[in-house]
């Protein structure tokens, strides 16, 4: 790769607002999709359903017994519903973010800029939870034991009957409390190991792919807690919940009304520890997909902008 190609890369194309919305759709895709069968797993760790999954020593334990129990398809019911919410939802989200780091940091870059890059994070988050919660809430469903949903239309038609709209918004504040300090610590770490493993800041497909994954790790472990909340607002399972009864779905209620009464439900049913549940699932999903995003991103900016560089 020439460096005429890689100057490219930091000149004027790379700020271009349908660079950013074709590139962050990719990533978005591949992030959501490439790891799903480890965030079926961690989606049924954190559930209050007596999962067979949540007695597995570890993660990969849990994904074989899914697919021993229920077939080699099973850990991917739902990744239809958040493909189709990641695509535009991610989009948004790095066009939102490469534009608020743009206006807070001038277009430099260095250590200084620290908070504008957590900043930035947090306004990007705001317009991709609002776009990705509802495919959150059928693709949790979706995951779940014993879901009797066909497809992803049926799961979203059922409980916008049952539940009404409000159903697909319900951990909408228990998302952002838990992904603004997530993508905050996300984008900061990003950045930080930009500055250190690609100071020049040019098209270096290592440095992307090592600083997304350790990014995206860390602030998985520290937001785990919250994601156990999300999930089960998300989900609405029933704690008493009997496991042979395959329409469990059907005959759930609306249980949990809000963060504080998810929080007394958890720690009732499993204590402090129970707010830890599926952190190293959570972790083996985000390290790689996190990695990957950040690579496919930061790839097909460079070849999108160098592209555009060459036929202006």
């Amino acid at each position: 790769m020439g460096g005429g190609g890689e100057d490219e890369y930091e000149s004027l194309p790379t700020h271009s607002i349908p660079v950013h919305l074709a590139a962050g759709a990719l990533a978005g895709a591949v992030e959501h999709c490439v790891m799903f069968p480890f965030d079926s797993v961690k989606t049924r760790m954190q559930s209050l359903c007596p999962c067979p999954e949540t007695k597995c020593p570890t993660p990969v334990h849990s994904l074989m017994s899914i697919v021993k129990r229920e077939g080699w398809l099973r850990p991917l019911r739902g990744v239809n519903a958040v493909a189709a919410g990641s695509m535009p939802a991610h989009a948004l989200y790095f066009t939102v973010y490469e534009k608020m780091k743009s206006f807070l940091t001038g277009n430099t870059a260095g250590h200084e800029h620290t908070l504008a890059y957590g900043a930035s994070g947090v306004v990007a988050t705001l317009i991709h939870d609002a776009i990705m919660n509802p495919a959150e809430v059928v693709k949790q469903r979706m995951q779940m034991a014993y879901s009797p949903y066909g497809s992803s239309l049926e799961c979203a038609r059922c409980v916008y009957n049952r539940e009404g709209i409000a159903a697909f918004y319900r951990s909408y504040t228990t998302q952002l409390a838990m992904n603004v300090p997530f993508q905050a610590i996300h984008f900061m770490g990003y950045e930080f190991w930009q500055q250190v493993l690609n100071p020049e800041h040019k098209y270096d497909p290592k440095s992307h792919l090592i600083a997304g994954g350790l990014a995206g790790g860390l602030a998985a472990a520290v937001t785990t807690p919250m994601d156990c909340v999300k999930t089960v607002l998300n989900t609405q399972q029933a704690a008493e919940a009997d496991p042979s009864n395959r329409r469990i779905f059907l005959q759930a209620r609306y249980r949990y009304r809000g963060i504080s009464d998810a929080v007394r439900t958890i720690y009732s049913q499993r204590g402090i520890s129970g707010f830890s549940c599926g952190l190293q699932a959570r972790v083996i999903f985000q390290v790689p997909a996190t990695a990957l995003s950040w690579s496919v991103y930061e790839l097909f900016k460079f070849m999108l902008s160098f592209e555009g560089g060459h036929s202006s």
